[in-house]
């Protein structure tokens, strides 16, 4: 079996189990986002009256942190009374971040468990060897009830990444590669699994960029086989003991891709689709793209690695006027670091507003969104129409050294100049 077949087969008290099959399985640890009020209604309609396991589920208030209307906030107050009465042991309100960085930060991921959440990014967690997965309020209302939810075992395919990143190709342009060609429904309930010589070397913060846009392939879940990093990382951190699950030798993938990672070069998602990709080089042969703003965070693009690659490139420089950057940490660790690096005072120096950890303007809501008309460069995981303001507002998805370049220069601008 594959790793995650013996995730779900551990969980299910099933021997083994094969794809295509409906299996009934415990999940490790279950998180609602402020997005999704719903499930404490649909809780209590369906009966609930206390939730499973006071420890094994949270909320993480990210994406309305803080709150940019009086709706939202009537939200979290609702969720927290839920969270009081329930007396859960772990609370993530505005001041935490993103809940893909926090969980791990607390401990809460590790090597193989199922984690339910209900974002479609949760895919993030395959990072450290665990199966993660999105649902909707519903379904989360259900694991909250009874630990439980039903899950269909997904086809695996391999994505094999072998070789040595070129200078000033980061792993999001190596997902973005990997997107260009597997295209946004590519792996509609399938899992992903990266593997090859680039994944073993890579560290957690590359490893989670990769995992997270999984989804947007229409993924189910991605996986890594856990490298060194990623055991140490756990080991300081881990509030349970874990099990690292290992694929059988000589599995059998549904499909393979093989990307040479040493080819490529900075990679950008054009308007307006993840799939959409393309060379830097070829876009800019195509003319100038002027930009009013630039964007580093999320939980793609916010973790000290891409504010430090930003900031490598801005520091003792300043934007143009009449421009913006917007950089937004993935959580009050990363930004307790990097004001500790310096890293983002320099980004401040060079005209950057630093915003709350937290979603923001990712989910186009508050801090950065787009005027109509308005082009951005975005370290962030989706682009269609609307995401970050308004409908005709053009997104480039990019890397945080691509961003931070071009919005030096004001237009899309090849970081590797500056590296």
């Amino acid at each position: 079996m594959h790793a995650i077949e013996k995730i779900l087969s551990k969980n299910s008290g099933k021997a083994s189990v094969q794809t295509g099959e409906i299996v009934t399985a415990k999940v490790d640890f279950a998180e609602i986002n402020d997005l999704y009020l719903q499930t404490v209604y649909s809780f209590y309609e369906m009966g609930g009256e206390k939730v499973w396991d006071r420890e094994r589920c949270a909320f993480v208030f990210d994406h309305y942190a803080p709150c940019p209307d009086v709706k939202s906030a009537a939200n979290h107050r609702e969720m927290r009374e839920f969270a009081q009465k329930n007396q859960l042991r772990f609370h993530f309100d505005i001041d935490c971040g993103v809940c893909h960085q926090v969980m791990p930060e607390a401990g809460l991921i590790y090597p193989g468990m199922i984690v339910v959440a209900t974002d479609s990014h949760t895919t993030t967690h395959g990072a450290f060897g665990a199966m993660g997965t999105g649902c909707g309020a519903t379904d989360m209302a259900t694991i909250l009830m009874t630990g439980e939810l039903w899950f269909r075992v997904p086809e695996i395919i391999e994505v094999r990444l072998e070789g040595e990143a070129p200078k000033g190709v980061f792993p999001k342009d190596v997902i973005l590669a990997v997107l260009g060609k597997i295209r946004a429904d590519g792996a509609v309930y399938k899992a992903i699994d990266f593997t090859g010589s680039y994944v073993e070397q890579l560290n957690v913060a590359g490893r989670m960029t990769i995992c997270n846009m999984a989804v947007e392939m229409g993924a189910k879940t991605a996986y890594m086989q856990p490298n060194q990093a990623v055991l140490d990382y756990v080991a300081q951190r881990a509030v349970r003991p874990y099990e690292v699950q290992f694929t059988d030798p000589g599995y059998v993938y549904a499909e393979t891709y093989v990307f040479d990672v040493s080819k490529l070069e900075p990679e950008l998602a054009c308007p307006s689709s993840v799939e959409n990709v393309h060379t830097l080089s070829s876009v800019i042969a195509q003319g100038e793209v002027l930009l009013q703003q630039g964007y580093i965070g999320s939980c793609t693009g916010g973790r000290e690695e891409d504010i430090a690659a930003a900031a490598r490139i801005l520091r003792g420089k300043k934007i143009p006027p009449y421009t913006r950057l917007i950089v937004v940490p993935a959580s009050k660790q990363v930004m307790s670091n990097c004001m500790k690096s310096g890293d983002l005072q320099a980004l401040m120096d060079a005209g950057a507003t630093i915003a709350a950890p937290g979603c923001a303007a990712c989910l186009g809501v508050h801090e950065g969104i787009l005027a109509p008309g308005e082009t951005c460069i975005t370290s962030t995981n989706r682009n269609f129409p609307g995401r970050m303001g308004a409908k005709d507002a053009k997104l480039y998805l990019a890397s945080p050294a691509t961003v931070a370049a071009s919005i030096l220069k004001g237009k899309i601008t090849d970081p590797r100049q500056y590296l």
